[in-house]
């Protein structure tokens, strides 16, 4: 540790004549040089504080407030219309100062007032500006003058120069729709999967709500979105994520994967190195709040609020729920490797380690052979299985000693790095390479990744990295945000030596790691035995498959003037039906970060357009005239409605809140007990991609990364995962239950490629179709691989 460091500097010796102090000169100069830096850090804090605070106006334009109102004192000209003098004359001790005191005193209190009164009409005139969202509903490609003038107010509004948190008091709330229009759009929702008699019953549930019970609840509803800066978000945390007592590993982590084609290295430790350190420099940027936000169009501000959580954060587990940790300016992580659990401080002499001292630090760690201690090599698997278990283990176990010493320096790390033992990656020769990867990333061995950090970084035996990602606390694009800027960082910034080791002078006098140490009882190690093997039987059953979609892209879909996600969407619902035969209902996530405190909505993307396209695909009585008649009526419903999900006008959030409000109201709802209880068979989710633009993959077509993906939500069904990389390759991550009967990853991959093709080819002319069908893979044989 750092104090034991620091203590060998420090020695004082008891003599009869007195006592002898001795300070090293390297003490003293790290002592000075982190001081320094913490009062510095805290200096750049408070001036983006000030800075974000007053936005979109300045600091400086105070100033010129000021100067205006005190050049009116010597032209006679009172701008104020009597407040300045108002103000003079009711200054306290004005008899203690001049006449001259007095005015200038009160122009700069009235010039202050009137500055700050500007800095919140700008922000609610920007406020009103951003809620308007009709720029979305217009056709791709085109704009209306209307849009062009209002993107040139947002633009004139917004200021320059803005910092990671600047818009967020000018965010608009998110609205609460009206319960017609919810309950009209979910029961067209539900239509195309229930056959008249249940349609009918849903109806009469539904309008049942609407005369009786709804008002009550929406009115609460109408009260708390008055009240709150969003109000879905903190329940949607809360009852979806931490009150859930089943385990998060596979259930709710996620994952995201390295670059596909390019390992900048193949030492472990360097990569880790460049990597950690890029981290570093990420967070520095995060605290600081000096990113820039993301904005749509360039313009469109999004909510940042999700990113103050990414570093220094950990989910607490409870006997009820859970609860989200978070903690500032942490300065060290923790490494996992092989059993063994290693602090490693990240600062010395007031500074970012080094990517060549963190090299050295974790080939230390490498090289170390100890074994681990009594009931330390599946520890982490108490974060991987049921959470009562746990919460209770911790309290019993964890709560003093020795063992709370090493579980609060887990808690309290920057994040979580897993130093693998066996390599992963993707591998064109390896058919089932990037379904190895997956389910390394997803779960591993269940007790060599802390599922409950922020995020756990995997570093890999051949360089390959990745991150598996505790969902409470954020969602996909947040996390994916920051792994782009860390692989932009690692191969065009940071780069490697010729041997492959980090750039830099190696620093052979860092303390070493220190272990972590334990004192795990033997009824403690069977609490940790009975959550590994409930662990490994739910990551047994993942049957995961990943492949790379590289027929076409983006790009040759664009070229169809349809939308890829829409276009990729009714692949899904093809695919869906020629594997299970039925329809289901299906969840993909929209994003409403536009909205203060967004997170996610639903688009129920299984509608009754979807499932007339589907069918006339499934007949071969139609026409391909037809059947792309109806593929463009189904892109465009699905465009819509994710539209109007990403607007705030979605159903599912809405009806959830309205559910929390009847259960704190004790109301009996048996529809929203229907609505919240009806199983999601097909979960799908896309993963933004370029979301920073730093590395131009039409000049290094190479470093695309290979996405993310998730678990299965329901024990029959299916959870995709789709990137679109570029403009011609698109990658899918399929999970499924082995235990299902129903279910095959690989057929149901096999499936979405035929469908893709079977679109695409309703575009081409009809000579071009003999050769189109030439591509298609059999599946009737398709058959589970494990």
């Amino acid at each position: 540790m750092a104090e034991a460091h620091q203590a060998v500097g420090f020695q004082f010796t008891v003599r009869p004549d007195g006592v002898d102090f001795k300070l090293s000169q390297e003490v003293i100069k790290n002592i000075y040089l982190s001081g320094v830096t913490a009062w510095k850090k805290k200096a750049i804090q408070f001036k983006n504080g000030v800075l974000a605070g007053v936005y979109p106006a300045s600091p400086s334009s105070w100033l010129i407030v000021v100067i205006a109102m005190m050049s009116s004192l010597y032209i006679h000209i009172d701008p104020s219309l009597g407040m300045m003098d108002a103000i003079k004359e009711n200054l306290p001790y004005r008899d203690c100062m001049s006449v001259q005191t007095r005015a200038v005193l009160s122009a700069i209190l009235f010039a202050t007032g009137l500055w700050l009164f500007l800095i919140y009409l700008l922000r609610y005139t920007l406020k009103a500006l951003l809620s308007y969202h009709g720029w979305i509903f217009e056709s791709h490609g085109k704009m209306s003058t209307s849009t062009k003038v209002w993107l040139c107010l947002v633009k004139m509004f917004s200021g320059r120069r803005p910092l990671l948190y600047s818009f967020q008091a000018s965010l608009p709330r998110l609205p609460v729709p009206s319960v017609d229009d919810t309950i009209h759009r979910y029961l067209e929702s539900v239509r195309p999967l229930l056959d008249n008699e249940q349609y009918n019953k849903m109806e009469l549930l539904a309008s049942d709500f609407k005369e009786n019970k709804a008002a009550q609840l929406q009115r609460c509803l109408i009260l708390k979105s008055w009240w709150a800066t969003n109000y879905v978000s903190d329940w949607w945390e809360e009852y979806i994520y931490l009150r859930g007592r089943s385990p998060i590993m596979v259930n709710s982590n996620f994952y995201i994967m390295d670059l596909l084609y390019v390992t900048p290295t193949h030492r472990q430790a360097a990569r880790a190195g460049n990597v950690v350190h890029a981290m570093l420099q990420y967070r520095r940027k995060l605290e600081r709040g000096e990113l820039a936000p993301l904005r749509a169009l360039g313009t469109v501000p999004m909510c940042s609020t999700q990113m103050e959580r990414m570093f220094n954060t950990t989910r607490i587990p409870g006997i009820e729920t859970d609860f989200v940790q978070h903690l500032t300016d942490r300065k060290h992580l923790v490494v996992f490797h092989k059993g063994r659990f290693f602090q490693v401080w990240l600062y010395t002499g007031g500074r970012h380690l080094l990517p060549s001292e963190l090299e050295t630090q974790f080939q230390r760690i490498l090289n170390d052979t100890s074994e681990p201690q009594p009931g330390e090599l599946k520890l982490a698997a108490l974060t991987a299985g049921y959470r009562v278990p746990w919460a209770q283990a911790r309290i019993k176990y964890f709560s003093q000693g020795i063992n709370k010493v090493s579980l609060d320096a887990i808690e309290s790390a920057a994040f979580f790095l897993t130093l693998d033992d066996e390599p992963q990656g993707y591998d064109p020769a390896k058919s089932n390479s990037l379904d190895s990867y997956a389910k390394s990333l997803l779960h591993g061995k269940c007790y060599d990744r802390w599922f409950d950090k922020s995020f756990t970084l995997i570093s890999y035996p051949n360089g390959k990295m990745g991150v598996n990602v505790e969902h409470s606390w954020a969602d996909a694009p947040i996390v994916g945000h920051m792994w782009e800027y860390i692989l932009a960082t690692d191969c065009f910034h940071l780069g490697y030596t010729e041997e492959g080791h980090c750039k830099g002078d190696v620093n052979k006098n860092l303390p070493h790691p220190t272990r972590l140490q334990w004192q795990i009882p033997n009824e403690c190690q069977n609490v940790i035995e009975t959550s590994y093997l409930s662990a490994k039987q739910i990551a047994d059953d993942v049957d995961f498959h990943g492949y790379l979609f590289a027929e076409f892209g983006k790009g040759l879909i664009k070229k169809c003037r349809t939308s890829p996600d829409a276009f990729i969407q009714l692949a899904l619902q093809l695919a869906q039906f020629r594997d299970q035969r039925v329809f289901c209902l299906t969840y993909e996530s929209s994003m409403t970060r536009m909205f203060r405190d967004g997170r996610t909505e639903t688009v129920r993307s299984c509608t009754s357009e979807a499932v007339a396209f589907v069918r006339a695909m499934e007949d071969a009585g139609a026409t391909n005239a037809q059947r792309l008649a109806l593929f463009r009526k189904a892109a465009e419903k699905h465009q819509n409605m994710y539209r109007l999900a990403m607007t705030g006008s979605g159903i599912d959030r809405h009806l959830f809140c309205l559910y929390i409000v009847s259960k704190y109201l004790g109301v009996d709802s048996p529809f929203l007990t229907k609505v919240l209880s009806e199983p999601w068979k097909l979960s799908t989710s896309q993963t933004p991609q370029q979301q920073l633009n730093l590395v131009d993959i039409n000049k290094f077509p190479k470093y695309v990364g290979g996405g993310g993906g998730f678990g299965p939500v329901a024990d029959d069904g299916y959870g995709v995962s789709y990137i679109i990389v570029g403009e011609n390759l698109i990658t899918f991550h399929i999970s499924s239950k082995f235990s299902s009967p129903d279910t095959d990853s690989y057929r149901f991959g096999l499936h979405i490629r035929k469908a893709m093709l079977d679109i695409q080819a309703l575009f081409k002319p009809e000579n071009d179709k003999t050769a189109q069908n030439a591509k298609y893979v059999h599946l009737e044989n398709g058959k589970k691989h494990i």
